[in-house]
């Protein structure tokens, strides 16, 4: 051992020494430097170099010292032979490391961390490693590669699986001394074995001879046998035998491809006869004649085929294969030491599943179930749904119910955040799933991956959930339809806060609601419906009107509720809100209800039509009219029973609503003009305004002028006149729209009734630009009328009307009856048409029909006979505080302020104290409006201070706490001139300062590179000084 010891290190030092002169030549010898070079003078750098290369040189012999303690340490750390192959038999058992080994890591993992700035670690690293140089990866071992980093041995790890073989070295002229003792005694049993090999070969290869022979003979009996067959053909009927010669065609034909290509011929297909009486032979070409089988199978029928594809497994479990051996003098050792080179290791579970074909279909299954856990999570997952099919069955016919749960539960996993398309396939994969298994497996198995998932913190994942429910709805059992299903989606729509979400169970619920039979979850429907209603998102709410009610609604009808208990319910729950909401209504709770009865019209309709007298009678076409607006007269009577008891409870709720709310005014107009459309205009005509008409007597007795709660006064006008006679848009109902408005326009003036439920009637009308003109031939008829209560009337409803109607008809019908009216002989009649001015100043951009306004205004203003008309200056102030902030800045700067000043002046001198007070609070409401808008300097001094200034005098005598507030503003008027005047003096002075030097131009640059980038510094620079 110290021999070989001393030879290795004899080499290994000369081949140091040549690496080491090549690395360093220029310190390879001392007698090789030429001192010549250097002068006399130039001793002191001479003396240098020979101090660094003495250095060098003893950093070498250190370098050499430290291999030979490297080499010495590997010899004494050298692992026997005997205890090598222990370890490589065993791999259980670790082999312990070795000096250079050690070193090589440490290199490496100072190297990851120095990489990813584990610079301490490092450090720390280094110190307990003093003996290395983690700089030079040559102080590791001379003449070894560097490997890769530890990120990419990591990677490649995985990679690759070496197989481990048992090696043995071989080399030329090998010492026998070396050699096993038993090697001569193996070398003689491999060669006695090898001869018996060859005797079993020449047998083999005998019997094959005796095969083919047989063969041969065999298909010459083939021969006859199909030329008698064709002999007997012949006296065959022809229809009989084409079909017949057309068989023996292809068969003739399979059989000699067969012949001519593989020179084997499948015997199992001549006779069963054939086949028993040669037990022997038929086993050997049975298995030796595979591939022309196959080939011939390939055209065969469709349904042979698949036959064939379904015995194959068992054919091949019949007996072994056989395979050819080849004609050659080898020995099998070499064969098995030639086919070592290619032995793949099975090891592992992939080798394992890899190395065994499933020769079944239950096998198949049990395969799949183990692999695929291990394949999901390694497929992109925008490719994830390609796997969909798969699973699914495998979760079908996996005889486990552990691996069905488990692939299931990829299956809902699946994807992180599915969206639409994946979303679609899984359900579609769910609901082939269910009609594969059944109710039960479907109940045991997906429904438990659903309520897993009710929860997840992802939206996606939860609309899966709820659309699932509805999917699987008509493959459950009955009893859990009802009962789990309909409680989870009940959950999720309570407690579920993304809007997709909940409508998917609105969706969903409306599904249930389609297969549910059980009567006692009613009450459980009614309230998911008005939950569903009460959402607070317009998607749900959508939702619930297009797919929940409709489906709710129908199985009501199968239980006889929709108009014994559904409707009353809703109806009885609006007059209950009614009711609660005198002092303030909760104007949501009221649509809910509302547009749930909208939703039901349909579904009464329908149920209607299913009693109808001329159900019997009816034929359904392929091409059916729609229904609406037009009934048979025989239905009559049906649906006059059918919705008799509904409109008058209808009729009497809408009475009782405040008409100055336009949202349930809207609603229920909304509901009846459905109501309407939906039953027809014979419906319409005959049932539902009789009732309204009986109600609404258009005479003064049913005005109530004293107490204003006639039924003229409430919302059943407008909702008539816009739901009931807005539904049809034929010349006969236009009429009768704008002789009731007309009626109820006269009725109401001449009563001196509060006019609101005609101004609802006109702001619902007028939001529709169809009715435009028909209204304004209404106020025409109350511009000519000769009651002065009635033009008054007509005079303020233009007003309503301006707002929606375009310029066109603005200018050729709305100014020219105002100014009809304002040259009207009763003063009460020209002041209403004040607001109707004001309006148009505020909506119309025409140049000249403002002008044609503004001379109107200004005659009110200018004209003597107007000068103590109180309730004329009332009117205006009041008007130009509405429309001042809203106008032309010209038409509010040259005619508004001004006009007000003179006002504010000239109520200064009014003697009358409630006149100055009444003056002085519409100014002080007109004056607070104003103060918002952007008033020229001018215009501030000369008209809205002085008028401020006049308008706190009167305060100061009639309401000291307006005069606080009146000081404060004229306070702000005045300090935003003095603001303006100042910044216009900066303004000029920064012009002058363009004009100075140089010199303060730098020093205001200096200043302003002292600055910090702060904004709110920034912004002081150039505040003013207090």
């Amino acid at each position: 051992m110290l021999f070989k010891l001393g030879n290795q290190w004899s080499s290994g030092c000369h081949w140091f020494c040549f690496v080491f002169a090549d690395r360093a030549g220029s310190i390879s010898t001392l007698d090789s430097l030429d001192f010549t070079r250097y002068s006399d003078d130039g001793n002191r750098e001479s003396d240098e170099r020979v101090a660094v290369l003495e250095f060098e040189l003893r950093k070498a012999k250190e370098t050499i010292q430290a291999l030979r303690t490297n080499l010495t340490q590997a010899a004494e750390c050298e692992i026997p032979s005997q205890e090598r192959k222990n370890y490589k038999s065993s791999p259980e058992i670790q082999e312990p490391i070795r000096p250079l080994e050690k070193r090589a890591l440490n290199f490496l993992v100072n190297e990851y961390l120095l990489k990813n700035e584990y610079k301490l670690s490092s450090i720390t690293f280094s110190d307990e490693n003093d003996d290395q140089d983690f700089e030079l990866w040559d102080d590791v071992g001379l003449n070894i590669p560097k490997p890769p980093d530890l990120l990419q041995l990591y990677r490649n790890c995985g990679s690759s699986h070496p197989s481990h073989r048992e090696t043995a070295d071989a080399a030329v002229g090998v010492d026998t001394s070396d050699l096993p003792g038993d090697y001569v005694t193996k070398e003689a049993a491999q060669k006695t074995e090898t001869i018996q090999q060859k005797e079993v070969v020449q047998e083999l290869e005998y019997q094959i001879s005796l095969l083919n022979s047989e063969k041969q003979s065999l298909a010459e009996q083939i021969k006859k046998l199909q030329s008698e067959i064709q002999d007997l053909q012949r006296n065959v009927s022809s229809p009989g035998k084409a079909q017949v010669e057309c068989g023996d065609t292809k068969a003739g034909l399979q059989c000699e491809k067969s012949l001519d290509n593989g020179q084997y011929l499948d015997i199992r297909g001549v006779t069963e006869a054939d086949t028993a009486a040669e037990p022997n032979s038929n086993t050997t070409t049975s298995t030796n004649t595979t591939t022309t089988t196959d080939h011939a199978t390939e055209h065969s029928s469709p349904s042979t085929q698949q036959h064939s594809k379904f015995k194959s497994p068992g054919q091949h479990s019949k007996g072994p294969l056989q395979f050819d051996q080849p004609n050659r003098k080898l020995s099998p050792a070499f064969h098995q030491a030639l086919l070592s080179f290619c032995r793949m290791s099975a090891d592992s579970r992939l080798g394992s599943e890899v190395s065994r074909i499933a020769d079944s279909e239950e096998s198949v299954m049990l395969m799949l179930g183990r692999c695929l856990p291990h394949i999901v999570p390694n497929v992109l997952l925008a490719k994830r749904e390609e796997l969909i099919p798969l699973i699914l069955c495998t979760a079908c016919l996996h005889p486990e119910p552990k691996e069905r749960d488990q692939l299931l539960h990829i299956l809902f996993n699946l994807i992180k955040r599915p969206d639409d398309e994946q979303r679609q396939m899984i359900l579609m994969g769910c609901v082939a799933f269910a009609r594969h298994v059944g109710p039960t497996r479907v109940e045991v198995e997906l429904l438990p991956q659903c309520w897993e998932q009710i929860n997840h913190k992802y939206p996606e994942r939860r609309l899966l959930v709820a659309e699932s429910c509805g999917a699987l709805a008509p493959y459950l059992p009955k009893e859990i339809r009802s009962s789990l299903v309909l409680s989870m989606l009940q959950q999720m729509l309570a407690e579920d806060k993304a809007d997709m979400v909940r409508e998917a169970v609105v969706k969903s619920l409306g599904i249930i609601m389609g297969y549910i039979d059980d009567p006692d979850k009613y009450s459980q429907g009614f309230e998911l419906m008005l939950l569903s209603l009460g959402d607070l998102s317009e998607r749900v709410v959508a939702a619930t009107h297009q797919v929940f009610i409709p489906a709710f609604a129908a199985w009501t009808v199968e239980l006889g509720n929709l108009q014994a208990q559904l409707i009353p319910s809703l109806l009885s729950r609006i007059e209950k809100l009614l009711q609660q909401g005198e002092h303030g209504l909760d104007e949501h709770k009221l649509h809910t209800f509302l547009s749930a009865l909208q939703s039901l019209i349909p579904p009464l309709f329908a149920l209607v039509l299913q009693n109808a007298p001329f159900t019997s009678r009816a034929k359904l076409q392929s091409d059916i009219t729609p229904i609406e607006g037009e009934e048979q007269p025989e239905s009559t009577h049906t649906l006059s029973l059918s919705v008799a008891s509904v409109l008058p409870q209808l009729i009497e709720i809408v009475g009782r609503i405040n008409v100055a709310s336009t949202t349930c005014v809207h609603e229920f107009s909304r509901f009846f003009w459905r109501l309407c459309r939906t039953f027809g205009k014979t419906f319409t005509n005959t049932k539902v305004k009789p009732q309204f008409q009986e109600i609404l007597r258009l005479s003064e007795e049913n005005v109530d002028a004293s107490a204003g709660n006639g039924i003229l006064t409430k919302a059943t006008v407008p909702i008539y006149a816009t739901g009931v006679l807005t539904c049809y848009n034929q010349e006969e109902d236009r009429k009768l729209l704008v002789g009731f408005l007309e009626d109820v326009m006269t009725t109401l003036s001449l009563s001196h009734a509060p006019l609101d439920s005609l101004k609802a009637s006109f702001v619902e009308l007028g939001a529709n630009p169809a009715y435009h003109e028909l209204l304004l031939t209404v106020l025409w008829y109350g511009v000519v009328h000769t009651s002065a209560l009635v033009r008054c009337t007509a005079a303020r409803m233009f007003e309503l009307l301006v707002k929606g109607v375009n310029e066109t008809l603005v200018a050729q019908r709305v100014v020219p009856a105002l100014i009809t009216l304002s040259s009207d002989p009763e003063i009460s009649v020209r002041i209403s048409t004040i607001p109707a001015f004001g309006t148009i100043m505020e909506t119309v951009t025409q140049r000249e029909l403002l002008e044609r306004v503004k001379m109107q205004l200004a005659s009110f203003l200018e004209d003597p006979q107007y000068q103590d008309q109180h309730s004329l200056h009332m009117e205006i102030i009041k008007t130009f505080g509405r429309v001042g902030p809203n106008a032309e800045p010209r038409f509010r700067d040259e005619f508004v302020l001004p006009h007000l000043h003179k006002l504010a002046l000239g109520n200064n001198m009014q003697t009358a104290e409630n006149k100055r007070m009444d003056i002085a609070s519409q100014l002080f409401e007109a004056y607070s409006a104003l103060s918002c808008c952007f008033i020229s300097e001018e215009i501030m001094l000369n008209h809205f201070l002085p008028g401020l200034r006049c308008l706190r005098t009167d305060m100061e005598h009639l309401s000291p706490e307006h005069e606080v507030i009146l000081s404060s503003m004229i306070k702000e008027c005045e300090l935003k001139v003095e603001n303006r005047g100042i910044g216009e003096a900066q303004g000029s002075m920064s012009i002058a300062a363009s004009l100075v030097g140089e010199d303060a131009k730098t020093k205001f640059l200096s200043k302003m590179g002292q600055l910090t980038t702060s904004g709110a510094m920034l912004a002081n620079v150039f505040q003013r000084k207090k």
